[in-house]
C-alpha cells in the first residue's frame, strides 16, 4: 500500500527525495476515519522504512528516536518525502512536506534508529 511515486532524486548517496501522490484508494484510509480520512502515522513510518532501506541496505528497525506529526495527510495529497541516512549514528531522518497551491507545509518528521 505505497503511494504513487511521481519523482525521485538522490542528491547524495545518503539522501533520497521522493515526490508522491496519495490516492484515496489506498487501503490505509479504510476506516481511518470514516467521516474525515487521514493517513495513519504507521503508514507514514512504513513508507519511511520501505524507502529508507534503499539508503541503508542490510539494516532493520530498532527504535523511534523522535516523531512529530504536524499536519494531517488526506486523500489526494501531494507529498515530498526527504530521507537522510547517517551511517555513523545508524539514524534515518525523515520529513514529509505537503505540496499545495498555497506552498509547502510540513506534515511530519522524525528520526528512526536502525541496526545491522
Amino acid at each position: 500500500m505505497k503511494p504513487v511515486e511521481l519523482n525521485r532524486s538522490q542528491p547524495e548517496a545518503h539522501q533520497l527525495r521522493l515526490q508522491m501522490d496519495v490516492p484515496a484508494t489506498l487501503g490505509w484510509f479504510s476506516g481511518h476515519f470514516p467521516t474525515q480520512p487521514i493517513l495513519p502515522g504507521v503508514a507514514q513510518l512504513d513508507w519511511v522504512m520501505a524507502y529508507g532501506l534503499e539508503l541503508a541496505p542490510g539494516t532493520r528497525f530498532s527504535a523511534i528516536d523522535s516523531v512529530k506529526f504536524q499536519q494531517p495527510i488526506v486523500p489526494g495529497s501531494k507529498l515530498e518525502l526527504n530521507l537522510q541516512w547517517d551511517a555513523q549514528r545508524n539514524v534515518l531522518s525523515f520529513s514529509y512536506t505537503l505540496l499545495t497551491e498555497q506552498g509547502e507545509i510540513p506534515a511530519s518528521s522524525g528520526k528512526i534508529k536502525l541496526c545491522p
